[in-house]
């Protein structure tokens, strides 16, 4: 009897993962150790019925391996990737961000690892972040600020190209009090796809700073690595709860965030995460908002 039920619960698991899209896959090739490379999370996720996935690098644009591969390994996933501003696309660099525009990006991601906030939390909260498989230069500081706190002029421009190419601006590490003046800016030039990547995690929102980002037009993008067993769990289902609760579904994203050496492939931690989900009560059609449909809404599919 248990057996049938363990049956029923992995049928209706791989149910709802059909059609679902990751916008945070870290898999490799990466100077961070992956346990998986862009084709391997290709055919996992093809497995799985998924619509989606967004390949994230810290220190590269993954535009060009998502269109090789879609062409190379036909199937119904369609790949996506964009750049995260760290020190080796040149920080916050309007170059860069145009010529990423221009080849198919879908997302600029400000700061993550070389954000100040981030190097502050490592240092000064003695937290740990995965490390680089090779040693890396030292990173140099970056925010999305000037020297006189406003929103600087570099930072101004790189929105503009986003709002121009309509495509998603994500947070990244920035903390959340930048963060909030950063998409306060950014709504006043016209960008529509605001996402912010794992709120409670390094960013540092708390409850008034979710809400506040979410009135501002944004996602909340909770990383489900942060919540299933085999990937250094920090928060629990009573949390997922909670946030969920704090601004709805419709306003909730739950990607991987997986791929780093020791933690589940990003699909298993889809299946984990919806049964949690389950566990939860939360409905199926919630469950499909936060796990795919918003996320395909973002990227225009």
């Amino acid at each position: 009897m248990a057996e049938n039920g363990s049956n029923e619960r992995d049928a209706e698991i791989a149910e709802l993962l059909k059609g679902a899209v990751d916008l945070h896959c870290h898999s490799g090739p990466a100077a961070m150790p992956r346990i998986l490379d862009h084709h391997e999370a290709l055919l996992d996720a093809a497995g799985a019925g998924f619509r989606a996935l967004l390949f994230k690098d810290h220190f590269y644009l993954g535009v060009s391996h998502c269109v090789i591969l879609e062409k190379l390994v036909p199937t119904d996933v369609k790949l996506f990737s964009g750049l995260a501003l760290n020190n080796a696309s040149g920080g916050i660099n309007p170059h860069a961000v145009n010529h990423a525009i221009n080849i198919g990006a879908k997302i600029i991601w400000l700061p993550t690892l070389s954000a100040q906030n981030h190097l502050d939390q490592l240092e000064g909260q003695g937290k740990t972040f995965p490390k680089t498989a090779k040693r890396m230069l030292p990173p140099e500081p970056l925010s999305a600020l000037d020297a006189t706190g406003r929103v600087s002029d570099a930072t101004k421009q790189v929105l503009d190209l986003i709002a121009e190419g309509d495509i998603i601006l994500a947070g990244g590490h920035l903390p959340a009090s930048e963060l909030i003046m950063v998409f306060e800016e950014a709504g006043r030039r016209g960008v529509k796809k605001l996402l912010v990547n794992h709120p409670t995690y390094i960013v540092g929102c708390t409850d008034d700073d979710m809400k506040a980002l979410v009135e501002l037009g944004a996602y909340l993008e909770h990383s489900i690595g942060m919540f299933v067993e085999g990937a250094g769990k920090i928060f629990g289902p009573d949390e997922l709860a909670h946030y969920i609760q704090l601004v709805g579904p419709e306003r909730t994203i739950l990607s991987s965030d997986l791929g780093l050496r020791g933690s589940p492939r990003p699909l298993e931690g889809f299946r984990q995460i919806v049964a949690m989900l389950l566990d939860l009560q939360i409905s199926p059609k919630d469950i499909r908002t936060m796990i795919g449909d918003n996320a395909a809404k973002l990227l225009n599919l």
